[in-house]
């Protein structure tokens, strides 16, 4: 995965990212594979709820051109 700087991750329009308050970037493919991949993981640890990874993973699945498709 490409490194983000701060400067390009500022330039990333609201619809550029999975997860609420701008988190979760999905400007390209590896980014929305880490998004669902660090979505699990935030469930895991009870960062965020299943629904909430509901909706970062159907977004990141658009970039991934895969459509109703779970991880």
């Amino acid at each position: 995965m490409a490194k983000l700087t701060s400067k390009e991750r500022n330039k990333l329009s609201k619809s550029e990212f999975a997860g609420p308050g701008r988190s979760y970037p999905i400007p390209d493919e590896s980014h929305a594979a880490d998004a669902k991949a660090r979505a699990a993981q935030a469930v895991k640890s009870g960062r965020i709820s299943k629904s909430e990874e509901a909706k970062i993973d159907e977004k990141a699945n658009k970039v991934l051109g895969k459509k109703g498709k779970k991880k």
